[in-house]
């Protein structure tokens, strides 16, 4: 492959953000990872495992292939970054730190797909500027809740139909922080805490973040949703445009300094899992090294903190067969799953089934679903076919992304479960509600 690159088309990696060479050498090749790397069970090609991506990692590092390759900009940006194979690997390779590193430093040269690249721009439009976020969510959602869209869907061609299938719902109104910016406590509050509103959830999921604000204030948790805050920047940081992630990290621990913050509550395993990474992605920023090593010790997943706190036992019973689906940036690249389980066994009336192989990926991963739709929903299929075997009513997740595309082919198989967040399920046991 080197042969074949002339000396002055040759790029590999800079100094800054470079992935780390101690890292790539704890990799032994033992193999252990390949079952567990969703797009290698489908297409099983070493070159997309995770073993297979090290190497190519390597091979730039040692000069040996360029950044611009074909090859490397394929199987690197092919992953779905669920970090999966960090929890099989037994020489605890650090392989979501590399694969991010390596994909940064993609995006320095320009050599990203083209998908990524328009993604990451319109990300970096959209999701940093809060009114044109709703602004395009209020016409998104004029879109699905007309005739059109049932005129238009049956125009095209099946590949598209279910990539529109795939888009989250919006909302029927959103969560704002200029508008609400302070939910009190119920009774003596116990814990003051801030929570991240975030972008697609705060005009797709408004349900869940109302569910969440309800069940931390029962709780004893005096919530605030700071004004200024914006994106969390997760899926810039995880598709490689770290400037764009670094700015926003910046923006946002600003908006959530203030030392009467117990704690800093995330309901979407993605954004928690980046916004513990700040320390990292600002390791070497003079003025924001040390805010962000502090703020970011301070973020919970949202049931990593009821767990933390213990809550007070739901009322109400559930009368219905569960079962929770790991998200991956929860349980693999933050190490939680006893709380969420633990929570869920609290409410009184719940039958809890087990999924086949529940820490597999569904194919979400952000806005991979959009890029890669075949593959995606290929690796989706064997979840829906895991759900279909539990004869689950109900499915608990933890992240919406993988909360909407469940819910998407689940739909596109006409099937009944019904799958909703951890936090509209202890709401509902808590208000007596419909789940």
């Amino acid at each position: 492959m080197l042969d074949s690159i002339k000396p002055k088309d040759f790029i590999g990696f800079s100094d800054f953000d470079a992935p780390d060479g101690d890292v790539i050498d704890t990799c032994i090749h033992c193999g252990l990872c390949l079952n567990e790397c969703p797009t290698y069970r489908v297409l099983r090609v070493e070159m997309d495992s995770p073993r297979g991506r090290i190497q190519l990692i390597n091979a730039v590092n040692e000069g040996h292939l360029s950044l611009n390759d074909e090859s490397f900009q394929k199987h690197m940006f092919l992953c779905l970054d669920c970090h999966g194979c960090e929890s099989a690997c037994p020489s605890g390779v650090e392989y979501g730190s590399i694969l991010e590193a390596a994909r940064a430093q993609a995006n320095r040269v320009g050599s990203e797909p083209r998908g990524i690249k328009i993604a990451n721009r319109i990300m970096k439009h959209l999701f940093g500027n809060p009114w044109l976020l709703r602004a395009t969510a209020k016409i998104l959602r004029a879109y699905q809740r007309s005739g059109f869209r049932d005129l238009l869907l049956d125009m095209l061609p099946e590949r598209l139909q279910l990539m529109e299938g795939l888009t989250p719902r919006i909302s029927s109104h959103f969560i704002h922080p200029k508008t609400m910016s302070h939910v009190p406590a119920l009774g003596k509050p116990r814990y003051t805490v801030g929570f991240l509103s975030g972008c697609i959830m705060s005009v797709a999921f408004a349900h869940v973040h109302e569910a969440s604000l309800r069940v931390l204030a029962r709780n004893g948790c005096e919530v605030h949703l700071p004004k200024d805050q914006v994106c969390c920047g997760a899926l810039n940081y995880h598709n490689g445009d770290r400037a764009t992630a670094r700015d926003w990290a910046k923006r946002n621990l600003v908006a959530f300094d203030d030392p009467k913050y117990d704690a800093i509550v995330v309901n979407s395993a993605g954004c928690g899992s980046t916004m513990k990474s700040w320390a990292d992605l600002l390791e070497q920023d003079p003025e924001f090294s040390e805010i962000a090593d502090r703020i970011s010790n301070k973020v919970y997943d949202f049931s990593e903190w009821l767990a933390h706190i213990g809550i007070q036992p739901p009322p109400h019973k559930i009368h219905a067969r569960v079962a929770y689906q790991d998200a991956c940036h929860l349980r693999h690249a933050q190490g939680i799953t006893a709380q969420p389980r633990d929570l869920i066994s609290t409410v009184a009336g719940t039958t809890i089934v087990g999924l086949n192989q529940p820490h597999l990926c569904c194919g979400s991963a952000g806005v991979y679903s959009a890029i890669n739709t075949d593959l995606s929903i290929q690796i989706l299929d064997e979840k829906l076919d895991s759900i279909e075997s539990s004869h689950a009513t109900h499915v608990i997740t933890t992240n919406p992304g993988c909360q909407s595309h469940i819910a998407a082919g689940l739909n596109r198989r006409n099937h009944d479960v019904k799958i909703v967040h951890i936090a509209e399920f202890l709401d509902a046991a808590y208000e007596g509600s419909d789940i």
